[in-house]
């Protein structure tokens, strides 16, 4: 029978691993083995031939130190967590918590990604405008030079007729 904090390990959503101080993979929940897409048999490999980079494992080993709120992206995973690392020191160990926040980044890089090209097209539209307006100008400056011609013409003949 399981205790209640195997169970809790078990149905935990977020990613669980524990690295011993070679950072070998020691622990993992089922979790983690979904988000990374591996099994249980990735016990006792390198931490690093999972992860790549295991610098933030590291330095909560040598620090002893933890590290709250990390976030960072496996691209080969399509993957993005948040991390919480700390040291287990009477284990020599070090685990981390990662909360899979893929959904949200997705969502929150799509919203980016529809600003940029919201502005990009308010740009547009307004160098359009600017571009009109100066047209407009143009054409109002001509047609106004025109009537003042023809109003210097009729001045002109007015005063012809006067004199």
């Amino acid at each position: 029978m399981k205790t209640l904090w195997e169970l809790l390990w078990d149905y935990d959503p977020n990613g669980l691993l524990v690295v011993d101080r070679e950072m070998k993979i020691r622990v993992v929940n089922q979790a983690f083995c979904r988000m990374f897409r591996c099994s249980e048999a990735v016990l006792g490999r390198d931490a690093q031939d999972l992860l790549g980079d295991t610098s933030d494992l590291r330095q909560v080993w040598e620090s002893g130190e933890d590290r709250v709120g990390l976030e960072q992206e496996y691209p080969q995973y399509d993957l993005y967590v948040r991390k919480v690392i700390f040291p287990v020191p009477e284990e020599e160990l070090v685990a981390c918590i990662m909360v899979d926040l893929t959904a949200e980044w997705r969502q929150r890089t799509a919203l980016l990604e529809l600003k940029r090209e919201t502005l990009l097209k308010v740009h547009a539209v307004v160098d359009k405008q600017m571009s009109v307006a100066q047209q407009i100008a143009g054409l109002l400056g001509e047609t106004t030079a025109e009537t003042k011609a023809s109003l210097l013409r009729l001045i002109e003949l007015v005063e012809k007729e006067h004199a």
